[in-house]
């Protein structure tokens, strides 16, 4: 079931689309080289993005000469157009996910509209399906007015509809067709379970767009937030919004697997689970921007999982525990970047930092939106328990380190981030809690912090204790309230890190060295989020000047949608997943943190 080759298109070059259970990116050329169906953590069904001739793909290409492309959002919206212009005409994508208020629409299903703009020009469209990571076999049957690829293995079928007429060859789909100025066509694509007939081509054609749009507008306008870089925000809600699973209230940390982190390396993981620490900074900026029903959502969810007490780092999005890792050897990788794996073996790992992450978004979603009861209070007891028992443990740490555990510095301060906040809980709404225990521990792993993670000669607080080099994680001593930022200790810190980690405003998580800290060959590009939190405690440490102008410059390093990935290479091109939502959530948190200095500077505050 091979098929031609098709070139790999740069990460930065693809726009997202969705409906709250999966994704699918869109080329800035109108292919989908990725989805995985019906979920986001099911097998792909298009993965040309991982392997230019077994991937898969489903593709509207105008035909016209030396054509250029621009791609844009609907604002408020979900809603992709992609245009593509020459000297004899212009036409315009249309793509979205439907999904509606109040409509249960139990199937998911990709509407690729398309409409001559100027000129008369013919277009081409090829769905080329390879279901369960191109390693399932599946029947192809043409029909009336639509084609069906069905996929027992995988208990999934594609139906694709059209109001063009629609030819199979060797168990493809495909469609040629003339369209004169301002007439459309609409190609539907539904991912349906065996038994399942779909919906109407009408449907389709005539009111998904309208109540698609309608629920993007309506969502975004919940926002509580108001002031600079509004629609950069927005933009990044939305994304954020995108990787949420609306049936579990659960996180992806990014949609996609395999995306390498070095071109030709090994760096190449699977993100399409929820970790708790990801999920957990999401919330906080889901209730820093009034987007109250996100949150309690993601409260069910983990509500559920602390029954279990012992939480580990990763779940599938429905809670199950079971994450297993291997590779697909069949697949060649992005630009040939192997192995391309899926699963995630960092659910073994022990990252005690969880804890932390995870009561600071309870702390803050008890104090500024709705009391968690006290039944979940003494789920929280159980975790501080463990917190306790453990701080003094390495483990590996935020950068899941895949040598030898070490007591890393972000680990420990995680852990004292959970004491205060269950402490502040506690006090706050009166819970009976050990609190001579409590706040022996609190103080206890404040000094280890202070005094045993500080490098004199460097001067700097370190990666882990006893390290020679510094971590970007250090980073959020300020931004979680441990540090004053402006304590000398920490503007010497502030120095070393833009000494050693910076490129401009561009930042590593840590140098690896010739050593491989980190148990993984080669080097890795410069991390976005780490961007962000450096340019948040610029801002809170005084200098917001130069915190401004390092975050408008580092936007013009997003993609040409505002999206971006978890790094960027030697070349400035997207590397890692994408779009990943620790890198929009840091985004997130760092124009809030500019805009309330920036008001405070105008005497708005």
């Amino acid at each position: 079931m091979n098929h031609i080759k098709r070139p790999f298109q740069p990460i930065e070059n693809y726009g997202i689309i969705g409906n709250l259970k999966t994704v699918a990116l869109v080329s800035l050329n109108g292919s989908i080289d990725f989805m995985c169906a019906p979920k986001f953590d099911s097998p792909s069904v298009f993965a040309t993005m991982l392997d230019r001739q077994k991937g898969g793909y489903c593709a509207i290409e105008p035909e016209l000469e030396n054509f250029t492309t621009k791609q844009l959002y609907f604002p408020g919206t979900a809603i992709l157009l992609t245009r593509f212009f020459s000297d004899t005409g212009i036409a315009e994508l249309t793509d979205f996910m439907p999904i509606s208020e109040g409509k249960d629409l139990s199937t998911s299903a990709i509407v690729r509209k398309i409409k001559t703009i100027r000129g008369c020009i013919n277009f081409k469209f090829s769905c080329v399906p390879r279901f369960g990571y191109a390693q399932s076999e599946y029947k192809a049957d043409s029909h009336e007015n639509h084609l069906i690829f069905d996929c027992p293995d995988e208990e999934l079928k594609i139906k694709v509809s059209a109001d063009v007429p629609l030819i199979l060859r060797k168990a493809n789909g495909y469609a040629e067709f003339t369209l004169q100025e301002s007439e459309t066509a609409t190609i539907v694509l539904e991912f349906l379970k065996p038994e399942e007939a779909g919906e109407q081509l009408a449907y389709y054609a005539d009111h998904a767009y309208h109540e698609t749009k309608d629920f993007w507008v309506k969502w975004i306008s919940k926002t509580s937030y108001k002031g600079h870089y509004g629609e950069l925000i927005k933009r990044s809600a939305i994304t954020l919004k995108l990787l949420t699973s609306a049936e579990f209230g659960s996180v992806v940390a990014a949609p996609t697997f395999g995306l390498p982190e070095t071109l030709g390396g090994d760096r190449n993981w699977d993100y399409r689970f929820t970790w708790i620490r990801d999920a957990a900074f999401t919330m906080y900026a889901f209730l820093a921007l009034g987007f109250n029903e996100e949150a309690t959502a993601f409260m069910d969810w983990i509500f559920n999982l602390c029954q279990k007490i012992d939480l580990q780092l990763i779940y599938q999005i429905d809670g199950n525990p079971k994450i297993e890792e291997r590779e697909l050897q069949h697949f060649e990788g992005y630009r040939k970047s192997k192995p391309v794996r899926i699963g995630n073996a960092a659910a073994n790992q022990v990252q005690i930092d969880i804890y932390g992450e995870l009561i600071d978004t309870i702390y803050i979603y008890n104090k500024s939106y709705k009391p968690i009861t006290y039944q979940f209070w003494m789920l929280i007891e159980k975790q501080i328990e463990k917190v306790i028992k453990n701080w003094k443990k390495p483990d590996h740490g935020i950068w899941e380190i895949r040598t030898a555990e070490k007591e890393f510095l972000h680990t420990r301060l995680m852990c004292w981030v959970a004491m205060d906040r269950a402490i502040k809980i506690a006090e706050h709404r009166s819970f009976p809690y050990p609190e001579a225990e409590w706040h022996k521990i609190r103080s206890e792993i404040y000094q280890d912090i202070y005094h045993n993670f500080w490098n004199e000669k460097l001067g700097s607080w370190v990666q882990y204790k006893g390290a020679e080099q510094v971590d970007a994680s250090v980073l959020l001593m300020p931004l979680t309230h441990f540090i004053s930022p402006i304590e000398p200790r920490w503007l010497s810190t502030m120095k070393v890190i833009e000494k050693e980690l910076l490129l401009d405003v561009l930042v590593y998580r840590y140098k690896n060295g010739e050593d491989n800290f980190d148990g993984l060959e080669g080097e890795e590009g410069t991390f976005n989020m780490c961007s962000f939190w450096f340019i948040e405690s610029l801002a809170k440490s005084g200098e917001l000047d130069k915190a401004v102008e390092y975050f408008e410059k580092m936007i013009s390093y997003s993609n040409h949608l505002l999206l971006f990935s978890e790094e960027l290479g030697k070349k400035g091109e997207h590397l890692g997943n994408f779009p990943q939502a620790f890198t929009h959530l840091a985004l997130i948190s760092a124009a809030i943190e500019l805009n309330k200095q920036l008001n405070r500077e105008s005497g708005k505050d």
